[in-house]
């Protein structure tokens, strides 16, 4: 039997925006993530950006206050890499993503 773990845990950056990072593993190899950089708006989290494999390919959906969603592939499709390249991403981002976000809210209304 295959050795399966799975991982979660959110990360607060602010008192206004989180990490929520979810990933299975099959010994070293990782099979599925999902890490999503979220904003507390009027007492509601709401996905900004996330990176995932749905779909069976890894990519990062750009999400707007509208719902429209943009799709990006992502350099690497080694889940391993691809994980990587997103945690250090949202790290180095978050608040250029938030601000984004945020941004987008006030000029719609």
């Amino acid at each position: 039997m295959a050795d399966v773990r799975q991982r979660s845990f959110l990360l607060l950056y602010d008192v206004d925006c989180r990490l929520r990072h979810r990933h299975t593993r099959i010994k070293r190899q990782i099979v599925h993530f999902v890490v999503q950089l979220e904003v507390l708006r009027r007492g509601r989290w709401h996905a900004v950006v996330r990176y995932d494999t749905a779909h069976g390919f890894a990519h990062r959906d750009l999400v707007h206050p509208s719902g429209r969603v943009e799709k990006f592939l992502l350099p690497s499709q080694d889940f391993n890499e691809a994980l990587t390249y997103a945690e250090l991403d949202l790290d180095a981002n978050w608040i250029a993503y938030r601000e984004r976000f945020l941004q987008e809210v006030s000029d719609h209304g």
